[in-house]
């Protein structure tokens, strides 16, 4: 194949690609709509639903019912086996002890048995929201 066939061949081939290069530049200049809020609800039940209920008093799993959690001394949901470290903790839930229990909770309490953990501070903060209003 002589070259001018070639490159003739080429940009036979390159023409579509080259004609929508334009349009595709141009909509790359457009922003990206932002991501919507996740679902806290549907968030808690992912996240924290396989072991833990939310209605106060409900059925605990293996961690205690979360409705209520603000405000309530830790590790005292009658009839609920805590671990040692737990069982003897002498604080109330808030923000900020939630805050560092869903970040890390052995670092809270040593030998906690909560294998969970969330790197996002965005995450926990909608999980922790949410749960203060739930009564």
């Amino acid at each position: 194949m002589s070259g001018e066939l070639m490159r003739k061949g080429i940009y036979i081939l390159l023409w579509p690609l080259l004609a929508v290069l334009p349009v595709a530049e141009a909509w790359a200049q457009f922003p990206l709509p932002p991501p919507s809020a996740p679902d806290p609800a549907a968030l808690f039940r992912n996240q924290c639903g396989t072991c833990h209920v939310l209605p106060p008093g409900g059925a605990a799993r293996q961690g205690p019912p979360l409705g209520g959690v603000f405000g309530r001394k830790a590790g005292s949901v009658p009839g609920l086996k805590y671990s040692p470290g737990l069982a003897k903790a002498d604080f109330i839930w808030d923000a900020a002890r939630l805050d560092a229990w869903l970040t890390h909770p052995q670092a809270v309490i040593p030998g906690a048995v909560m294998l969970y953990r969330q790197a996002n501070a965005a995450t926990r903060k909608t999980i922790i929201n949410w749960l203060r209003e739930q009564r």
